[in-house]
């Protein structure tokens, strides 16, 4: 038995309660599935300016009305302190994953970027310390790294952050450490790497790269990619990133805080990506897989990017469950689906 299968069997026999800021969106909505199907008591704060009132209704749908109940929505932001200090009482671990999540839109908006990933989560801190949370995860991302040409990434050799957001994300991750260090507050970053899976939006000039390919092909569209196609990226199925969550959030090994990578420490080239990407969206359409385009390269997007997973695999026995095809194969058709609804 695993060490993830486990602790669900662990937590099923007693349960806790949880905060989930972000639940709205892609990987919040997934941590609270995840939670409500082991019988957790579960609290959500989104103020629902990036998240979506349909991935709740997926999850409703997903695991019935009677454990719904368990979920209680609270609409706010962490930006606003007193939200903050309302959605942390009697909660026993906070899954802070509400962010402002574009590299490029935070060049183009760096004060809104700051006031959700730095304010807000210093405000989340505060109020996880003073309303006496055992623990906080806080969601922080391989954009940390920036212009480190070191390969694979280790947690303890960063490089200058090449945007707001992997500024700020850096910023975030400071705060815990200090929280961590003064106040006696558990606090463990995850550093996540291209998060990908069901639910992530495909809309808009921002969206990730899967989702936004796979909505291109589905409509017969041709896709771009942004510099050059021998860019190498970590791909990481979301229900792995559920898995790091929670063993962080239990785990006695991470009470003394600190940085792990998320992600599955195997780097794919884009062209690659939409190779497999095109070829299961033709399966389904029958239609023959287009050209993809070629463009320059995103204002702070890093050329290269793959995790050392040893850190998180050692001390909090992580172990990846889902390879990537499998992964792309489940998005794919979770896409399609919706499409025929």
């Amino acid at each position: 038995m695993s060490a993830f299968q486990k602790l669900q069997d662990e937590l099923r026999a007693q349960p806790r309660a949880w905060l989930v800021t972000g639940v709205a969106g892609f990987i919040g909505s997934h941590l609270l599935e995840a939670l409500l199907r082991l019988g957790q008591r579960v609290r959500g704060l989104d103020n629902l300016s990036t998240g979506s009132p349909k991935n709740l209704e997926d999850v409703q749908a997903r695991v019935g009305d009677e454990v719904w109940r368990q979920f209680t929505f609270q609409e706010g932001t962490v930006s606003e302190i007193g939200a903050c200090r309302e959605a942390c009482a009697d909660v026993d671990f906070v899954l802070n994953h509400a962010g402002f999540v574009s590299v490029p839109l935070s060049i183009e908006d760096p004060m809104a970027c700051h006031a959700t990933n730095v304010s807000g989560t210093l405000n989340i801190l505060v109020a996880a310390r003073d309303r006496g949370v055992r623990r906080v995860i806080h969601a922080s991302s391989s954009a940390v790294y920036g212009d480190d040409g070191r390969l694979p990434n280790v947690e303890e050799q960063i490089g200058r952050p090449l945007s707001p957001y992997g500024a700020s994300k850096l910023m975030g991750e400071i705060y815990a450490d200090q929280f961590q260090s003064h106040y006696g507050l558990e606090a463990v970053c995850l550093r996540y790497f291209n998060v990908f899976g069901p639910r992530q939006n495909p809309a808009g000039g921002y969206a990730a790269v899967i989702p936004h390919w796979i909505a291109t092909l589905k409509r017969g569209g041709v896709c771009r990619i942004n510099g050059d196609g021998a860019i190498t990226r970590d791909f990481c199925p979301v229900g792995d990133v559920v898995q790091a969550n929670l063993l962080a959030a239990t785990s006695p090994r991470a009470a003394g805080g600190g940085v792990f990578n998320v992600a599955r420490g195997t780097r794919t080239t884009l062209t690659a990506l939409y190779e497999m990407i095109s070829a299961k969206a033709s399966a389904l359409t029958g239609r023959p897989t287009p050209a993809v385009e070629m463009g320059s390269p995103r204002p702070g997007d890093i050329p290269h990017s793959g995790a050392d997973i040893a850190k998180i695999v050692r001390e909090l026995n992580f172990a990846p469950e889902t390879d990537l095809q499998t992964g792309l194969d489940e998005t794919v058709r979770w896409y399609f689906q919706q499409s025929a609804d």
